[in-house]
């Protein structure tokens, strides 16, 4: 193996290995995060999250939030077993955007500031995005269904 292969070329197989390992990372995020807005993780809860949206002005929180957490929870369910992969994360970006640019506004780019900027939704817009170009890959319900 020389030192091109080593940096750039790649296989079938790592492409498929890695789309996995991103489809389970993200997917699982995402769903921890709607359990979050559920009070099943961490101190969250959908009354919070309601109120949150509420204070920011947005109309209909109540009917938003549940939005919001039932496609965090569906996207991210569907995102990690590789099934309608390209319309889950289209669904995910939509609600990344919403929480970046409405949720995060005023804090600007990074998490750390104070209030949170828009990094961590804007990151995963982008990921989902990834995957909306390159597909599930070939360890997904996708892939087994409807072939590839």
């Amino acid at each position: 193996m020389d030192l091109h292969d080593l940096l750039v070329d790649t296989t079938p197989a790592f492409v498929a290995i890695a789309l996995l390992f991103g489809r389970l990372a993200i997917g699982i995020c995402f769903i921890v995060h709607g359990l979050g807005k559920l009070g099943i993780v961490g101190p969250g809860s959908l009354a919070g999250f309601t109120q949150f949206l509420e204070e920011l002005g947005v109309p209909r929180p109540a009917l938003q939030a549940r939005i919001a957490m039932l496609s965090e929870l569906l996207g991210g369910a569907l995102l990690t077993v590789g099934f309608l992969t390209r319309p889950a994360c289209i669904l995910l970006i939509g609600t990344m955007l919403v929480a970046a640019f409405l949720g995060h506004k005023g804090g600007g780019y990074l998490t750390t500031n104070d209030p949170p900027g828009n990094e961590y939704p804007l990151n995963l817009a982008v990921v989902c995005a990834m995957f909306v170009l390159l597909g599930p890959g070939a360890f997904s319900l996708d892939a087994y269904l409807f072939g590839g």
